[in-house]
């Protein structure tokens, strides 16, 4: 483990490893990204699906 990174690019990196079929077509984005945005206490985690434009999100809220 690389300890220069944060846990949440720890995290979008396991993203960008295990979470690139999108939901609404089923197409596998084989060198898809998770775009990360953060704005106070919320990470927000975005994939477009290059096939049909569906965003899929995750967000962490911090506490």
């Amino acid at each position: 483990m690389n300890r220069s990174r944060s846990p949440f690019d720890r995290l979008r990196q396991k993203f960008d490893r295990s979470e690139l079929r999108c939901r609404e077509c089923g197409y596998v984005d084989a060198d898809g990204t998770w775009r990360v945005t953060s704005s106070g206490r919320r990470i927000r985690y975005q994939h477009i699906c290059p096939a049909c434009d569906a965003i899929d999100t995750r967000e962490m809220r911090l506490e």
